[in-house]
């Protein structure tokens, strides 16, 4: 079995990746600069990944995870040309290159007759929502879990399963940046478990869904969110 976990190269990503590597599986990471480079606001970049992925692997990977992602404020009062080109990123990034990899991962599992899984690593903002700087962010990651699930219903006869993750704030770096922007204790008032998650809750999450959550579960979406949002 190998692995193609996106945005691997801090915070959740790299949890992932540890995770998996504890558990003895081979893991090929992404990043914009390390692993198998490739920066996910260029349209040609996923599928250059994906294509220097099959060849490290030798031409077979089993689960694909989706993790690479932005979080950058967008003001609604900026200025309309800059609001446009920030949705657009957003889009490219967190949910265009994810359906990128998922369709080459349903065809490669097509082609070689073999079921294969999908992570998705979403957020709490798809059901949520966010903060009036980031629409374009809950936008893209409530299209992943929609993405996820169509997936799922769509190829599991054939053995293709799709899972999808929502974390709410999870203590990274870009984590770190917002608590502090939005004042810290007060936001984590609204987190009945009283902290935000870790890198490694994530991960462990990812890697249930990866090697042991049963076919039945296709089409699931787990919340590792504090009981912040309970569906």
């Amino acid at each position: 079995m190998t692995i193609f976990v996106t945005g691997s190269s801090r915070g959740i990503g790299a949890a992932i990746v540890d995770s998996l590597g504890a558990a003895g599986v081979p893991v090929l990471g992404h990043g914009t600069r390390s692993g198998i480079a490739a920066d996910f606001a260029d349209p040609d970049a996923p599928a250059r990944a994906w294509a220097e992925a099959l060849d490290q692997a030798g031409g077979a990977i089993d689960v694909l995870v989706n993790n690479a992602g932005i979080f950058e404020a967008n003001p609604l009062d900026g200025d309309d040309a800059a609001w446009s080109e920030g949705w657009a990123r957003t889009m490219q990034v967190n949910l265009t290159a994810s359906a990128e990899l998922c369709r080459r991962a349903v065809l490669h599992w097509q082609e070689r007759g073999v079921g294969g899984r999908i992570v998705n690593v979403a957020s709490r903002a798809a059901y949520r929502g966010d903060s009036p700087a980031h629409w374009h962010y809950a936008a893209s990651k409530a299209g992943m879990v929609a993405m996820t699930k169509t997936i799922a219903r769509g190829y599991a006869s054939a053995g293709i399963l799709a899972f999808a993750v929502c974390p709410g704030f999870t203590m990274t770096g870009m984590a770190d940046d917002y608590l502090a922007s939005r004042g810290g204790d007060k936001l984590l008032a609204d987190i009945p478990l009283g902290r935000v998650a870790s890198p490694e809750e994530v991960a462990t999450t990812v890697r249930f869904l990866t090697l042991e959550a049963p076919p039945s579960m296709t089409g699931a979406v787990i919340d590792v969110n504090g009981a912040s949002y309970v569906r």
